[in-house]
């Protein structure tokens, strides 16, 4: 299976695909400067991250040392595997539906915070 990590640089990332990047880096635990060079971020980026992964409890804080060390949680691997799985149903349905007509059959909407799936008209 593709790693999250190995995507086309050129595309625009969004929200939940740079969770996955941060979360992947992290999954053998690593320090914060690893994590923002291997997902490309800049500072302010990665402590807006970090802060709001380590409050959604999908990354944790581990260690005694005077370096932190972040490392993904089970939760936040599941969330991983949910990201890859959904990712990959939604590539297959762009294959098929490339395939069809070159018309997409589900769209997915972003209405605030929440993304709904929804069908053309």
């Amino acid at each position: 299976m593709n790693t999250i990590l190995n995507e086309d640089p050129r595309r625009r990332r969004d929200r939940l695909h740079i969770m996955a990047e941060i979360l992947e880096v992290a999954l053998e635990g690593t320090l914060k400067t690893q994590v923002m060079y291997k997902a490309n971020l800049s500072f302010a980026q990665l402590n807006e991250y970090l802060r709001l992964l380590l409050d959604l409890k999908l990354l944790e804080l581990v260690g005694n040392t005077e370096k932190n060390i972040y490392k993904t949680t089970s939760r936040g691997v599941r969330y991983l595997e949910s990201y890859k799985k959904i990712r990959e149903l939604l590539k297959k349905e762009r294959e098929n539906n490339n395939n069809k007509n070159g018309n997409p059959s589900v769209f997915l909407v972003k209405r605030g915070s929440q993304v709904f799936c929804k069908e053309p008209f």
